[in-house]
């Protein structure tokens, strides 16, 4: 199975800010061209994950429901653009609990992978920010940074980690992921 792996905030949708979440449907802008990017993926057998930090569940800041509504929302507008996301899987703990799921940890991308034969090392997590490139490579993957989000490239030379790719949007890493 070809699969990838996806960020939310930043990568699917319009980062919300710096300690601030998506704290409704209303809230939510999907970024220019990820539907199509994610169609484009579905119809080249790409199998999609969201694999994201939900931290203001567990810090009180909106409820579980809220999410659910939010990620039911998102999964209907992606597949009536004739896109598709497997699954998607969230840590809502606050960082303070050093959960094994709490990206940069690979938990949730272990978690997603469970009964499932995705050779890692083939795959590609696709994120905004610098702790995504070290869920990357904690789980074995092959990591792509997206400039639609949280990270600038002006702030590379500071780094810690350097990504395998860097491209503008989901949509550019789509498509060089297909032409690859």
């Amino acid at each position: 199975m070809k699969a990838i792996f996806l960020d939310r905030d930043g990568v699917i949708n319009k980062y919300p800010g710096d300690k601030k979440y998506v704290t409704s449907w209303k809230n939510f802008r999907f970024l220019p061209r990820v539907k199509k990017a994610i169609a484009n993926l579905r119809k080249n057998n790409f199998k999609l994950f969201i694999i994201s930090n939900q931290a203001g569940v567990g810090k009180g800041v909106f409820s579980q429901k809220t999410l659910d509504i939010i990620t039911k929302n998102m999964l209907r507008e992606i597949e009536e653009a004739k896109g598709k996301i497997e699954g998607v899987y969230y840590c809502v703990h606050s960082p303070e609990m050093g959960c094994s799921c709490r990206k940069p940890r690979p938990g949730l991308i272990h978690q997603a992978n469970k009964n499932r034969r995705v050779n890692l090392k083939d795959t590609f997590f696709i994120g905004d920010t610098i702790p995504d490139v070290n869920t990357a490579k904690a789980a074995g993957c092959k990591s792509i940074l997206v400039l639609s989000g949280r990270e600038k490239l002006s702030n590379r030379e500071n780094w810690e980690t350097q990504p395998d790719f860097i491209f503008e949007d989901l949509y550019e890493a789509a498509e060089f992921i297909i032409n690859s």
